[in-house]
């Protein structure tokens, strides 16, 4: 079981699965979304997820066409992002996990995009693109 939270603590979540691979995507929308240079996500099944409290707190925005945001409104902690035409899986924001993680990122994506200023380092794979799993 993982749990985490935002940042005003005002919502509270559970997650009875295991994370899926973790991704370091540098993408310009997940950079403008998180305000840093790249945002960590973890596939996991969406019917994993549970909210234990302030769900009402939550709000969304399409960031593109598909793809919705879901943040706190209170202190726009971002949680996660969901695709319709994918209702099986959310992209979790692992930085609002309070479990510890002993797993560690995967793959970098987007890198194609990324931040002028930023230099990726590291032994795990780039992809400029998402890889097709």
């Amino acid at each position: 079981m993982l749990k985490g939270s935002c940042l005003c603590n005002g919502i509270q979540y559970e997650i009875d699965s295991e994370l899926g691979k973790i991704m370091q995507c540098h993408c310009q929308k997940c950079r403008k979304a998180n305000g840093s240079a790249f945002a960590v996500n973890a596939p996991i099944p969406s019917q994993s997820f549970k909210y234990i409290k302030g769900e009402e707190l939550t709000s969304e925005f399409e960031s593109t066409p598909g793809v919705f945001r879901v943040f706190c409104s209170r202190c726009a902690s971002p949680l996660y992002s969901r695709r319709p035409a994918e209702p099986e899986i959310l992209r979790l924001r692992i930085g609002t996990l309070d479990t510890p993680l002993t797993t560690k990122p995967a793959m970098h994506i987007f890198v194609g995009s990324k931040a002028e200023w930023n230099e990726v380092t590291g032994n795990i794979p780039q992809y400029d693109e998402r890889p097709i799993s």
